[in-house]
């Protein structure tokens, strides 16, 4: 008969052994690369087959936003020379519309060069001013709006959303200019003197108010920067967001790197990021500025962008420049 102690023994053998039985049934078979390898070669074809994406290949900030507002068809019948893409707030329907009456009229060459003029907007809390953008999209069909939070920290998204717009809906157009909607922008200067519709379109090309600059630490500050956002003393050169011009092939070409690019709040700044990446340099222009100019008829006929413009300057300004071709500065 057996003693006490071999059947203890026997018992903890039995135990361990249905124990190790049961794990190895409920642990995956990654635990066993070395004596399992042809399940974990069914594994990997299955990878290759899509069953599992690519961690690698997915995109950082894949702009999951829907057209709530859009334009498909604005570039169907022919492309345009220069695409202005304009970012607004729901409130501004006064800016909106001294612009349709003055520099960002479409009608403003007529047929040798065509202009295609957007205004950008993101979803309002509010849904009266929805309501209201919604009816104003209706009546002048120049409004596009994805279905983000519009606000200031969005304005890098709404900047992506212009550039998506011409990559998907205006690929053939040969210039866009992105701006704000207190802007004044002198086209003439614009199209003829920098753009040259007569030449062969540009490629690759980026120009503005470049900005040689550094993060802002200061919490206090409208241009905080986090150092854990971002780490670098320095910003790539960049040009002020309230006027930029690019050829249309780099409208996709950003669009595309932002997928994979950590997002910034701060527009233009980000966009800086992203030319570094695709290693294209923004040109200086002087023409550009991003300040308040004191106004005056031969002043204004030097720029190509004066900034903080009111929507009664507006007019006064395009009327007087408009009216007044005759007069020598």
């Amino acid at each position: 008969m057996p003693s006490k102690v071999s059947c203890l023994y026997l018992l903890t053998v039995v135990c361990w052994a249905s124990a190790l039985w049961y794990l190895s049934l409920s642990r995956p078979s990654t635990s066993y690369v070395g004596q399992l390898s042809i399940p974990i070669r069914q594994k990997t074809k299955l990878t290759k087959n899509g069953t599992f994406s690519n961690i690698r290949t997915r995109p950082l900030n894949p702009h999951a936003f829907d057209f709530v507002i859009n334009e498909p068809k604005k570039c169907e019948a022919e492309a345009p020379f220069l695409v202005i893409l304009i970012s607004t707030t729901h409130k501004e329907f006064d800016a909106r519309q001294a612009i349709r009456e003055t520099w960002g009229d479409e009608s403003t060459f007529g047929d040798g060069v065509r202009v295609l003029t957007l205004f950008l907007l993101g979803r309002n809390a509010d849904p009266v001013l929805n309501q209201m953008v919604e009816q104003e999209s209706q009546i002048f069909h120049d409004v596009v709006v994805e279905d983000f939070i519009d606000s200031y920290h969005n304005l890098t998204l709404k900047t992506l959303m212009g550039m998506r717009w011409v990559a998907t809906f205006c690929p053939k157009a040969q210039y866009v200019l992105k701006t704000d909607s207190d802007i004044f922008v002198n086209m003439e200067n614009l199209v003829y003197n920098l753009l040259k519709p007569a030449t062969k379109p540009r490629r690759r090309y980026f120009t503005g108010y470049v900005i040689n600059g550094g993060p802002i630490r200061d919490m206090r500050s409208k241009w905080y920067m986090p150092r854990d956002l971002y780490p670098e003393a320095k910003y790539p050169p960049f040009c002020s967001g309230t006027g930029y011009v690019f050829s249309a092939d780099v409208a996709e070409l950003i669009y595309k790197t932002s997928l994979h690019t950590r997002l910034l709040h701060l527009e233009d700044v980000y966009v800086g990021l992203c030319l570094r990446k695709l290693g294209i340099h923004p040109f200086q222009n002087s023409g550009f500025n991003h300040w308040k100019m004191a106004y005056s008829l031969c002043r204004y006929r030097r720029v190509v962008t004066v900034h903080q413009i009111s929507p009664e300057e507006m007019h006064r300004i395009w009327n007087d420049m408009t009216s007044k071709k005759h007069l020598k500065c």
